[in-house]
């Protein structure tokens, strides 16, 4: 057995039979989740917990960006912090824009084509306000270049569990709902901007039903400067824009 497989093996053992004890949680829709084949969680984001609550959750294996910092540290600490992220399905990635932004969709287009499930959190960034904020077009390049359907994914609870600048869990009543599968096929190719921008908004929709939150209207993380949101204006359906990993 592998390093990678070994942790996946005691994380979804030991460590989400644990989670659900000490939280809890209340899982809506696990059946919407194909059991085989690529399919994309793409989710609301509250918390830096968003990613292990799914990975812990879902009823099957499924990948997601995280910081390449948590896979180099040294030591006892870094070693208990890289198999716990590996066995939770986490791939390291560089953050950043541009060059780095498209490895980190190479890299979910990769899992999907090895027919695996890949969370994406769409609006790019953790909602400070609750509110919803528009979704940048990379989820929609995914699914349009891949094939794979989309599972619009609501989570409610989690920024109580480990609010924004918490390092340490809280007790708090956590609900994850899948919901039905979207296929994006129907809205054209992955290379349309407008294909992409229109695929997008469905996802958003979806997800926006089921979580109940208000709609922000904007982008998350409004640039600063002038110079800045004339760039963002001309990136707006650029799918490698806003992919932050946690």
């Amino acid at each position: 057995m592998s390093g990678s497989s070994k942790y996946t093996t005691l994380s979804r053992a030991f460590v989400a039979p644990l989670a659900r004890m000490i939280w809890r949680p209340r899982i809506i829709g696990r059946k919407n989740i194909p059991k085989r084949g690529p399919v994309i969680l793409a989710s609301n984001h509250r918390s830096f917990i968003d990613s292990p609550t799914i990975g812990l959750l879902a009823p099957r294996k499924v990948f997601f960006l995280a910081k390449k910092e948590y896979f180099t540290g040294k030591g006892f600490r870094g070693t208990v912090t890289r198999g716990f992220f590996e066995g939770i399905g986490a791939i390291g990635v560089e953050r950043g824009a541009g060059s780095a932004a498209q490895e980190a969709l190479d890299l979910g287009l990769e899992r999907l084509r090895a027919g695996d499930a890949f969370a994406i959190y769409p609006e790019g960034t953790r909602s400070l306000d609750g509110r919803l904020y528009r979704g940048r077009t990379g989820v929609a390049w995914l699914a349009l270049t891949s094939g794979a359907p989309v599972v619009p994914v609501a989570l409610t609870g989690t920024q109580d569990v480990q609010p924004v600048g918490s390092r340490v869990p809280k007790l708090a009543k956590v609900t994850v709902e899948f919901g039905t599968p979207l296929d994006l096929s129907g809205f054209g190719e992955a290379s349309s901007g407008r294909a992409r921008r229109h695929a997008t908004d469905a996802v958003m929709a979806a997800i926006q039903e089921l979580s109940g939150q208000e709609p922000a209207n904007a982008y998350n993380n409004p640039p600063a400067t002038i110079v800045e949101r004339v760039r963002q204006v001309l990136r707006r359906d650029d799918p490698t824009a806003a992919v932050e990993p946690d």
